[in-house]
């Protein structure tokens, strides 16, 4: 026999307040009003002290903001939301780093990475969409399908998130622990560049985290068509995940390639917005043993960068469980790197930070759709 359950007076649920984070100035003043909370009159004037409230200062209660009338402060309170995305994992690895799992809404997680003593004293790792359609066979991330870009507010929340923790509120002039921010998280942050974009204006206030737009840098895997748009939307540094330098191994390392091959690759950075000595592309290399790491690629590196104002980041290979991959010695990477400087380029072999709680560059995965690696070390230790 049959049950129908009579739905009509169950309670609805509430809706989800809208979160200011992630609007710009103008969108800002614009909700305001729309909202019936401030007359048109005040909205320039409400948005300017909501925005440093929010970003500068980090306050998450509109109680708080101590210049905004009483009423008015309800009227946000009961209208808007400034909660912060939940950090579901902390950790923290041996040199330093930090890894926050950090969780968007049910089954929308992502992984943000401190990283100190980089850039001017440390960077943080963002990244831009859940997962990635890129399936690059050296990264972990690309193990993971994508389930949808991350929004503005949910981009700029993660730096929110890193503030917190790292108690830099209201955002310091001097002395800061956080200086730069990477694109290089999970996600093609081309494919997502409207929410990047507008979370790197955000980002770069001056009245709010104030950020430089010099010290952010986005990497891509090389989505060509999206590359002078990024250049002038963002004026941001350009990052290229490179890997090969011939199209049939970089098809095998990066499958993006087939779509956009080296040759179109290169005059499309040769053509980014704003390119010069002063503001160098970073090409981005992993050095996999017996794969791309001869002596022989490294001179072939230095002829497809010709006249490109760059440097060259070598990065040891971090291993994650299943990969096929090993990393090349550090000998052959030194060697490779030594080629690379005959050659003109600077190359610094980049430090693997965070590996021992796989923070490490290409180590990133939210791990939704299986089994939370805390829950697999508590039954390690139970066992």
């Amino acid at each position: 026999m049959g049950v129908t359950l009579d739905l009509s007076r169950a309670p609805a649920k509430a809706p989800v307040a809208p979160n200011l984070t992630g609007l710009s100035r103008t969108e800002l003043a614009a909700a305001l009003v729309d909202a019936g909370v401030v007359p048109n009159e005040k909205a320039k004037m409400r948005a300017t002290q909501l925005w440093r409230w929010m970003h500068h200062y980090g306050v998450t209660d509109f109680a708080n903001m101590t210049d905004v009338a009483k009423e008015t402060r309800i009227a946000l309170a009961q209208t808007f939301s400034l909660a912060r995305p939940q950090v579901v994992e902390r950790q923290v690895s041996k040199d330093g780093t930090r890894k926050w799992l950090i969780r968007m809404g049910p089954g929308i997680e992502v992984e943000t990475v401190y990283i100190p003593d980089v850039g001017r004293s440390g960077a943080l790792c963002v990244s831009s969409q859940v997962g990635c359609t890129l399936n690059c066979t050296f990264c972990h991330t690309g193990t993971q399908a994508l389930v949808r870009n991350l929004t503005a507010a949910e981009i700029v929340g993660q730096v929110q998130v890193a503030r917190d923790d790292l108690g830099e509120w209201p955002s310091p002039k001097e002395d800061r622990r956080l200086s730069n921010i990477v694109f290089m998280g999970m996600g093609e942050p081309l494919y997502n560049l409207d929410s990047v974009a507008q979370a790197i204006d955000i980002i770069a206030d001056h009245e709010g985290i104030a950020i430089s737009r010099r010290r952010i840098t986005v990497s891509t895997s090389g989505v060509v068509p999206e590359l002078t748009p990024l250049g002038e939307k963002t004026q941001a540094m350009l990052a290229i995940s490179l890997h090969a330098t011939n199209d049939a191994l970089r098809e095998k390392l990066v499958p993006l390639n087939k779509k956009y091959p080296l040759a179109e690759l290169m005059a499309g950075i040769r053509a980014y917005p704003g390119l010069s000595n002063a503001k160098r592309v970073t090409f981005e290399y992993v050095m996999l043993k017996g794969v791309n790491d001869s002596p022989a690629e490294a001179k072939a590196l230095v002829q497809l960068l010709s006249g490109i104002p760059a440097k060259i980041n070598l990065i040891p290979f971090n291993p994650w469980p299943g990969t096929e991959y090993e990393c090349s010695s550090w000998a052959t990477i030194e060697a490779f790197a030594a080629i690379l400087n005959r050659g003109g380029y600077a190359s610094p072999i980049r430090t693997p930070r965070g590996r021992d709680i796989l923070a490490a560059c290409g180590q990133l995965k939210s791990e939704s759709e299986k089994q939370r690696a805390s829950a697999r070390r508590k039954a390690v230790v139970s066992e």
